[in-house]
C-alpha cells in the first residue's frame, strides 16, 4: 500500500514525519510532500526526512493565497498522474483533500482547530475518516459534514512529544522565556491584534526572552530573535517559561512539564482547556496584565508530568489501526 502525507506547515511536517516512521515500520510505502513555507523545508531537513517540495505559500493577499493553492493542486495531481496512492493523510491540507477526492483516494484527516473555519469547510467534508482529540465535541465537526469520527484520549502533539528527539542544542542564558509570535497571516487570525511582541518586551524584566517571529526577523532591543530556523519543540525543552497566542508550542511545552501561558482569543481552545483539566502546566490568560502575573508566578517551576503523559493516547496508534482494519472506503 502506498500512502501519501502532505504537510503545509511546520507542525504538519513534524506530525507527518512521526506518522511516516510508524507506517514504514509496519511495512507501508510512504510518500511525503510539502510546500515552501518559513518552517517546512528547514524542519524537514533537521528531522532528516525527505519531503518533496511542491508549490509555495504566499499570504500577501486573498488572491495570492487562492492562486498558489490552485497551482499547487494542479502540481500535486500531476505528481500522481501515473501512480495514484492508495490512501492520503493530512492535518487538513486543502490541496491534498482536493487532489485525493478528485483521484478517488480515501482520506484520513486529523484536525484540532475548530476556529479555522475556512480550512474546515474545505477539508472536513471531503474526508473519509476524521481522527481528533476527545477534547473537541462531536457537534463541532458535524456542521462541516459527517465523516466517520474517531476520537482519542489526548492531543495531536502527543504524537511526537512522547518520543521527542532533541534536534538542536541551545546555550541561551537562564531564566529562559520563549515567546512565539501569533500566525497573523493565517486566515483565522486576520483582523486580530497581535500582542506577543508587547508581552515579550515586558518579560525581559524577569528573564532572557527568545522571540520566535513568523516571517521577518527584525532586531529588537533586549529581545533575542534567532536569525536562523529554530526547532521550537527542542528549544522549549530548555525553557523556564513559554508564552504564545495559544498554538502548538504551548502544548509541546506543557506536555514536557514546562509552564506555558496562552493568551485568550486563540487560547481558550478545546485542546488547551483539555490539558488544563488533565493537570498539565498550561495557563490561560485573559489579558496582558494576567499573563505577566502568571509569568512571574510560574517562571522556572517545571512539573513532573511523565505519569500524566503516559495516560494520554497517541493519535498515530489510531491512524495505524484504521489503516490496518481498512476502516474507510473510496468515495
Amino acid at each position: 500500500m502506498k500512502i501519501w502525507y502532505d504537510a503545509t506547515t511546520g507542525k504538519h511536517v513534524r506530525y507527518g514525519a512521526a506518522i511516516a516512521a510508524r507506517l514504514r515500520h509496519l511495512g507501508y510505502d510512504v510518500i511525503l510532500t510539502t510546500r515552501k513555507h518559513p518552517d517546512t523545508l528547514e524542519l524537514a531537513r533537521i528531522l532528516n526526512e525527505k519531503f518533496i517540495p511542491i508549490g509555495q505559500y504566499d499570504p500577501t493577499s486573498l488572491c495570492t493565497r487562492l492562486e498558489k493553492s490552485a497551482k499547487r493542486t494542479i502540481m500535486l495531481s500531476r505528481l500522481f498522474k501515473d501512480s495514484v496512492p492508495d490512501l492520503a493523510i493530512s492535518h487538513q491540507s486543502v490541496e491534498l483533500c482536493r487532489v485525493a477526492f478528485g483521484l478517488n483516494v480515501p482520506i484520513i484527516l486529523t484536525a484540532d482547530t475548530p476556529h479555522a473555519a475556512a480550512v474546515n469547510k474545505l477539508t472536513i467534508p471531503l474526508a473519509n475518516a476524521l481522527v481528533a482529540s476527545e477534547a473537541i465535541p462531536k457537534r463541532v465537526f458535524k456542521k462541516y459534514g459527517e465523516p466517520k469520527l474517531f476520537q482519542f484520549k489526548g492531543v495531536d502533539e502527543v504524537a511526537w512529544i512522547k518520543e521527542l528527539r532533541i534536534s538542536q542544542k541551545f546555550d541561551y542564558e537562564k531564566p529562559l522565556i520563549v515567546v512565539r509570535q501569533v500566525e497573523k497571516k493565517a486566515a483565522y487570525a486576520m483582523g486580530k491584534t497581535d500582542i506577543t511582541e508587547k508581552i515579550a518586551k515586558k518579560l525581559t524584566s524577569i528573564g532572557n526572552v527568545v522571540f520566535l517571529t513568523r516571517y521577518k526577523k527584525p532586531k529588537r532591543k533586549n529581545l533575542i530573535i534567532p536569525k536562523h530556523f529554530v526547532d521550537s519543540a527542542s528549544l522549549v525543552t530548555n525553557a523556564d517559561l513559554v508564552v504564545s497566542a495559544g498554538g502548538t508550542i504551548a502544548r509541546e511545552a506543557a506536555l514536557q512539564g514546562i509552564p506555558s501561558i496562552v493568551l485568550s482569543d486563540f487560547g481558550r481552545t478545546y485542546v488547551n482547556e483539555y490539558l488544563v483539566k488533565k493537570g498539565f502546566p498550561l495557563f490561560i490568560a485573559s489579558d496582558l496584565t494576567e499573563a505577566l502575573k502568571l509569568a512571574e508566578k510560574h517562571l522556572g517551576k517545571k512539573s513532573d508530568v511523565k505519569t500524566k503523559l503516559t495516560m494520554l493516547e497517541n493519535p498515530i496508534d489510531m491512524i495505524s489501526k484504521l489503516i490496518s482494519q481498512k476502516a474507510f472506503s473510496k468515495h
